[in-house]
């Protein structure tokens, strides 16, 4: 795990939140061995009448780094931009993914593993790589767990693959109800409430690309209309 001296200002990383005292977030960086602390000013841009609808204790969040001094780090929720958050957290899904397939695979914890691989690929494109070619990974794997690997793809190429993200989208407009529906209107994916202004978009594919395009696509549909309407939408 990188220190914080590998961390520059401007930065924009993972964290999770560890605890929330008064205006205070305090969250530990996952890839590297440090905390920092978002005030609430940096939370969000307009006025927050309930900070537990943006950060909650264990929730993964995207930070941008603002200050670093000494061994403290100042923190910002707020000024991420939509693509850097997205990437980011398509980054951490896809790593995950990986771990766990690669857990099946070998009986073992995957940690040291992902270690191994991670510093010398890029765990997103691996995923990608290995779903068509596992003996990209024959360096890392002895050659039962290597075959054990292939069935495991092989299996996961008859299931069907479904895709999800959770977005919490609010509108101040007197019609504000009717302008959230028009927003989520859409034929290319299914949307569930969840309560809380927060909703669940799901899409369902034969290959995970292909379900993970179309989200991509139905989301940034979203984004749209919902810059359009004015409406508050943060896609977690």
């Amino acid at each position: 795990m990188s220190s914080i001296n590998d961390i520059q200002e401007n930065d924009t990383v993972l964290c999770t939140v560890k605890k929330i005292e008064g205006t205070g977030i305090f969250v530990k960086l996952d890839e590297y061995d440090c905390e920092g602390t978002i005030t609430l000013s940096e939370i969000s841009p307009g006025r927050i009448r309930n900070i537990r609808e943006f950060v909650s204790v264990g929730k993964k969040i995207v930070c941008k780094i603002m200050r670093k001094k000494d061994n403290s780090l100042e923190l910002s929720l707020r000024r991420v931009s939509a693509k850097e958050r997205d990437l980011i957290l398509e980054h951490y899904k896809r790593e995950r993914i990986l771990a766990s397939i690669l857990k099946s695979a070998t009986g073992e914890k995957s940690n040291e593993l992902m270690t191994e691989i991670k510093k010398e690929r890029d765990t997103s494109e691996t995923l990608e790589e290995m779903r068509t070619n596992p003996g990209i990974l024959k360096k890392y794997l002895t050659p039962a767990q290597l075959i054990k690997l292939k069935e495991i793809l092989s299996q996961k190429k008859e299931s069907i693959k479904e895709v999800q993200k959770k977005i919490t989208i609010r509108s101040d407009d007197e019609n504000g109800i009717i302008k959230i529906r028009e927003i989520l209107e859409t034929k290319e994916a299914n949307v569930s409430y969840l309560g809380s202004s927060n909703f669940l978009i799901r899409v369902k594919s034969n290959e995970y690309k292909q379900a993970n395009n179309q989200l991509e696509k139905v989301i940034a549909s979203i984004k749209e209309k919902a810059k359009k309407a004015h409406a508050h939408l943060e896609v977690k």
